[in-house]
């Protein structure tokens, strides 16, 4: 009579729950305890309690019109578009199967920079909304665009014919972004202070337009999680599980576009976030996009409420911009996730 198969011990199971449980905890601690201190720090130092205070019973004070007119919405889209990025950066990684693949590897940075550039140009187009409906509009038509080239001659998108579609595209988009801003210097002027990515001089309204698109991302993402998870074994095994690979990638293509086009059209390009942040994760708890999807949008959330502190403090009273920090951040943070994974 063959041995019966006993079941694995909960144990096994039960420190990667509590994990992920506990890491999810700590990171929403984290991300409300940064939000407080964006409301609290700046050139004009709020006590905490009065910026609290000036939350809840809004009035007339300096402080409150502080925290209301420029604390609250870059603080309410640090928190989008940290979450925006996080989740991106951990879809993107999951539909190449590549560990080190980012946002703008499928050219949407350069489709909204280019864009930027172009409505700054020959429409004259300074204000941040124009700028931000610009950036989301170039992000959406780079996506489709590497779309076409992708699967191009009835072929099926597959990662490394996108990947290289983007490249490609974003490496035109980048020499029309230059000659554009080589030869117009107010274009240049106006564009230096978009493409370093900032959360200064934000309104709320902004907010209001990038959040329904960072939730419609973010929900299709959460939809497509055990789909690509399946797909990261392969296409062939993909497909042998029912998996209607093509129109995966297609729909996971369209969150990253909502995800990353309305974080990049409201702070502009923004870097390292969507690459150091899901990698971090991974590293703590392991695969599957479903677990690691939510702790993704908090830890990007929390990394740029951070670095949107720290460029307020550095350099007072001027300040740092967010996409500078977080180049500054990210790229140690990087490099020294890569050397503990290569001793692993």
């Amino acid at each position: 009579m063959p041995a019966r198969l006993s079941p694995a011990p909960a144990a096994d199971v039960a420190p990667r729950r509590v994990t992920v449980a506990a890491l999810g905890v700590a990171l929403a601690l984290l991300v409300v305890l940064l939000a407080v201190a964006s409301l609290a720090v700046g050139s004009r130092p709020v006590p905490p309690e009065a910026a609290l205070r000036a939350l809840w019973a809004p009035d007339s004070s300096p402080d409150a019109l502080v925290v209301h007119q420029l604390r609250v919405p870059r603080t309410v889209l640090g928190v989008l578009v940290g979450a925006a990025l996080g989740c991106a950066g951990a879809v993107i990684q999951a539909l190449t199967r590549n560990p080190l693949a980012e946002p703008g590897l499928l050219g949407v940075n350069a489709g909204a920079a280019s864009a930027v550039v172009v409505v700054i140009s020959v429409l004259g187009v300074s204000n941040p909304a124009g700028l931000a409906a610009a950036a989301l509009a170039g992000a959406a038509l780079a996506t489709g665009a590497v779309l076409l080239i992708g699967a191009s001659r009835g072929v099926a998108a597959d990662p490394v014919r996108l990947v290289l579609a983007g490249v490609a595209l974003a490496a035109c988009l980048h020499s029309v972004t230059g000659a554009i801003t080589l030869i117009d210097a107010r274009t240049f002027d106006s564009y230096r202070f978009w493409v370093v990515g900032s959360l200064e001089d934000r309104q709320l309204t902004t907010a209001l337009v990038v959040a329904p698109l960072v939730v419609a991302g973010g929900a299709l993402a959460w939809t497509l999680g055990r789909g690509l998870d399946a797909l990261a074994l392969g296409q062939d095994v993909g497909r042998s599980l029912g998996l209607r690979t093509t129109r995966l990638r297609l729909l996971a293509l369209l969150a990253v576009t909502l995800l990353c086009g309305g974080a990049t059209a409201a702070a502009g390009p923004v870097s390292f976030v969507g690459l150091v942040v899901p990698h971090a994760i991974r590293l703590v708890v392991g695969p599957g996009l479903r677990r690691t999807l939510p702790l993704c949008a908090l830890g990007g959330a929390a990394l740029v409420l951070a670095s949107d502190i720290i460029g307020r403090v550095v350099a007072r009273p001027s300040e740092l911009e967010v996409g500078i920090v977080t180049a500054f951040v990210g790229a140690p943070l990087l490099l020294w996730l890569a050397l503990r994974g290569s001793r692993r």
